[in-house]
């Protein structure tokens, strides 16, 4: 084990005493003034299915969307509390052989079927 000694002067490795710690140059309190002034503002509650509120503040002249993601659960939220939108409904996965159903009958495929062994078995010569 190696043992070190601090030196008695710890003092001398402080930085001088007119120094401002933990600031830069031209930093200074940020005022309305200095910022302008801020653009008046309506704060509007939306509402989830889970019954998250949720106040998004816009600016008085803008536009306010009906719907709004909730930030807690990701559902759609409106601005009415006793009937907020449903959650949407999520499709299952399908397959390739789903969507292949979907767009032909069993007779389109047992006809595809037979055209597909016609052809092999011509290829081969049986």
């Amino acid at each position: 084990m190696i043992c070190r000694t601090i030196p008695e002067k710890q003092g001398a490795l402080v930085a001088g005493g007119n120094a401002i710690r933990g600031s830069r140059v031209g930093a200074g309190p940020m005022g309305e003034a200095e910022r302008g002034e801020a653009a008046p503002r309506n704060r509007i509650p939306f509402w989830c299915a889970n019954r998250h509120e949720t106040r998004v503040a816009f600016a008085s002249d803008a536009d306010v969307p009906e719907l709004w993601d909730c930030p807690r659960c990701g559902l759609p939220a409106g601005q009415d509390q006793q009937n907020p939108p449903p959650a949407p409904r999520t499709e299952p996965y399908k397959t390739h052989l789903a969507y292949v159903r979907e767009r032909r009958s069993d007779a389109d495929g047992d006809a595809l079927l037979e055209e597909a062994l016609t052809r092999l078995h011509r290829r081969r010569g049986a």
